[in-house]
């Protein structure tokens, strides 16, 4: 419930729209669940990302997370935002390279050869001057909802 708070209160923070210029988010997780929940399952990713969005949108990144099996995890990942007129309501794609699935959770991802797979990570969000927050969605797996300082 407090997490739900949180991301409440960075919505309604979000009452302007950033402008085009580049900028840098630091995010973390504060909500995830899974489609098909299993006990093995963990939704407590411990999530904490960096970014850095040019004038024109583009984006490039990293982020650090347990996966839905605990095991610390990396993603790298470039991509775009998609501003949906002037409000603080938008798109996002990245598509990047993970790492972190193991063992026998190694084909829980596909083409996961050598401990690294292509991913493709949309989401949705809100931002304002100094706030975001965005939903994630994880795959057929997960969703996220995660929330951030720009700066």
């Amino acid at each position: 419930m407090t997490r739900l708070l949180i991301f409440l209160i960075v919505v309604l923070a979000a009452n302007t729209a950033h402008a085009n210029e580049s900028r840098w988010l630091l995010q973390t997780s504060v909500f995830t669940t899974h489609h098909n929940p299993k006990p093995e399952h963990n939704n407590d990713q411990k999530l904490v990302s960096l970014e850095y969005a040019r004038e024109d949108d583009w984006v490039v990144g990293g982020a650090s997370f347990l996966n839905s099996f605990s095991q610390r995890s990396a993603y790298v990942f470039t991509g775009r935002y998609f501003d949906f007129g002037p409000g603080p309501v938008f798109a996002k794609v990245t598509g990047g390279l993970m790492h972190g699935y193991r063992g026998e959770y190694r084909d829980k991802i596909p083409l996961n050869h050598l401990g690294v797979a292509p991913a493709i990570i949309p989401a949705v969000g809100v931002r304002g001057q100094h706030v975001s927050s965005e939903l994630s969605f994880l795959g057929a797996a997960a969703v996220m909802i995660t929330t951030g300082l720009q700066f």
